[in-house]
């Protein structure tokens, strides 16, 4: 499933390329190429100039292997200290991982509530007006600019302690990416159904009911998984500013230098963000697995071969989908069953996590009192008693420090992300072990990692750089995984029916149908180590984060607030460049 990518390449060859008669007509017609425009050789000079500046920033942070070897006794010595690891009691580390995914999964459901009218207005094709969508991505962007850290420290303010402040602050912050992922979503849509719908005289609901939701639900349900799975790994660092939880007992471990019981919550971390990630994988290719079969019948009536990318085998509906009074009489199926024993799971848990949360709903009504005065903390902005030339340089270094992480992400992403899809892996196995090497390295909490690369590095970018770029492995191949897998497969069986060899079908037919979304997830790459490269300077990894942490301790909300406006006008940059690539690229 394709999180931030456009409508795939050479969609128009899907039916011409069965075979090699097909492949030589395709070839045939793109012979005449068209000439490179203006803003293609500018963009593609932007590329170039930003893997450039990555580059020097990789250099500038003077990572070396050698030197981190000869600093491993740090670690050695670290641990000696340490002694063995210990745990909280059973019962209070049962409670704490109830009370961590709750928090998580309502706060990521709430996001993907607010989401879909975000979502609605900032798409292409269903937006009212130019106004509107611009409007809309605008939120989005920042809602995704502003860290879910500082959304905490206000909230924590506004509400009382517990999980409703981590709530709020992961559901915000969440929106950003998810309206993004469901817009992109719409913009893909078959218009076909809902444009039929229109005709017939259908309402806005009706079309977006009947003619939008269902194609778009896979994909939007696997975002809301992966968009889970990341608030996972962020929930550790809510636990710095008081948001219950896993976290917050982490930090209360580390502060009193009980480094064997924060190691080994740590640890409890890992494995909970490593199992949550494998129960995702599972619902998200059940739900592309059966992406046939979510469209509505009125889809299936006007395309029924549009599902063809996503399963070659499935090439016919089934018969309740042939007409409207068919599918109201649809049979109890034991595929229905299982989807609908499925969706019953979701709502219970789903209840069950608002239960565990024990959210103080009286909150909603009181802190309505509390808020002047905690805007009048935030507001004005201002550096204070720091120089704005001093801020201005910590920005830039946060900025190196993403470039540079990603950058090193780049290649071994590329590579295991391309081991991980079907229609590339050599082998299954192959593609399990890649598969299997990407969920572990994204179960591992980015901050957790710096924490103990601090430990062997000592402070400063170097330990920010190499925690970004080992957790972007796993983020971005996945997402390459995906992508490759979603293209379309009529140009690669055609190469392989003219004897092209594995490598050849990757280079000529894969990798170009791909390469609008690899642009825009390591555009988002980009995005995303910007705003964790913040974060991570809360334990010392270098860049605008130190300042953060020492304004927010020293509640001087007002310079937190002039940081969080550096970080939006960098978010924004980012986001035009990437919205400029894509459709340059497209």
């Amino acid at each position: 499933m394709t999180l931030l990518s456009g409508p795939p390449a050479a969609r128009s060859a899907s039916g011409a390329t069965r075979g090699a008669g097909s492949a030589s007509a395709t070839v045939a017609d793109r012979s005449p190429r068209r000439p490179i425009s203006p803003e293609r050789i500018a963009a593609g000079l932007t590329l170039l100039a930003l893997v450039a500046l990555g580059i020097l920033a990789v250099d500038e942070v003077g990572i070396s292997i050698p030197a981190m070897v000869q600093s491993w006794g740090n670690a050695e010595n670290f641990m000696a200290r340490v002694g063995g690891l210990t745990f909280p009691e059973p019962g209070d580390l049962a409670w704490l991982i109830a009370l961590t995914v709750g928090l998580v999964l309502v706060g990521t459901l709430l996001a993907a509530v607010l989401s879909v009218p975000i979502a609605y207005l900032a798409a292409s094709n269903t937006t009212p007006g130019n106004g509107w969508r611009a409007a809309a991505r605008f939120v989005g962007v920042l809602t995704r600019a502003l860290p879910d850290v500082v959304l905490a420290m206000a909230f924590v303010l506004m509400f009382s302690l517990g999980t409703l402040p981590g709530i709020l602050a992961i559901g915000i912050h969440s929106i950003g990416m998810i309206s993004k992922m469901f817009a992109d979503a719409i913009e893909q849509i078959d218009e076909g159904p809902r444009l039929a719908i229109r005709a017939a005289g259908g309402s806005k609901m009706q079309e977006f009911a009947s003619g939008i939701l269902p194609q778009v639900l896979p994909s939007w349900v696997a975002t809301v998984l992966h968009r889970n799975d990341i608030n996972l790994r962020g929930s550790v660092v809510l636990g710095y500013v008081g948001v219950a939880g896993l976290g917050l007992e982490m930090s209360y471990a580390f502060k009193a230098l009980n480094y064997g019981k924060g190691l080994g919550i740590a640890l409890v971390i890992f494995l909970l963000c490593v199992a949550m990630e494998v129960i995702s994988s599972m619902v998200r290719g059940a739900m592309l697995g059966q992406q046939k079969q979510t469209r509505s019948w009125i889809d299936r009536l006007i395309h029924p071969r549009l599902g063809d990318r996503v399963s070659d085998s499935a090439t016919t509906s089934p018969a309740w989908a042939a007409s409207p009074q068919a599918a109201v009489r649809r049979p109890w199926t034991a595929e229905r069953v299982r989807n609908t024993t499925g969706v019953v799971i979701a709502v219970l848990v789903v209840i069950g996590s608002v239960i565990v949360s024990q959210i103080n709903w009286m909150d909603f009504f009181t802190f309505w009192g509390k808020l002047p005065d905690v805007a009048a903390k935030f507001w004005p902005p201002s550096f204070g008693s720091y120089e704005a030339s001093a801020m201005i340089a910590a920005m830039r270094d946060t900025v190196a420090i993403a470039l540079a992480a990603t950058v090193l992400t780049l290649v071994p992403s590329l590579v295991l992300g391309s081991l991980a899809a079907s229609n590339v892996a050599p082998s299954s196995g192959a593609r399990g072990a890649a598969r299997f090497l990407l969920v572990g390295i994204r179960g591992i909490p980015e901050l957790i990692l710096a924490i103990v690369l601090v430990v062997i590095t000592g402070l400063g970018a170097q330990a920010g750089v190499i925690a970004l770029a080992i957790g972007g492995i796993g983020l971005l191949g996945k997402l390459i995984a995906d992508s490759f897998e979603e293209v379309d497969r009529g140009p690669e069986r055609a190469l392989r029916a003219v004897g092209a060899s594995r490598l050849q079908t990757y280079a000529s037919a894969t990798v170009p149908q791909g390469m609008q979304a690899l642009i825009g997830h390591s555009f988002y790459m980009l995005d995303t180590n910007i705003r964790a490269a913040t974060i991570l300077g809360i334990v010392g990894g270098g860049g605008v984060g130190y300042y953060l942490l020492n304004a927010s301790q020293g509640s001087r909300y007002e310079t937190v607030t002039a940081i969080v406006l550096m970080i939006l006008v960098t978010v924004l940059v980012v986001e035009g460049l990437a919205m400029w690539m894509r459709k340059v690229f497209r």
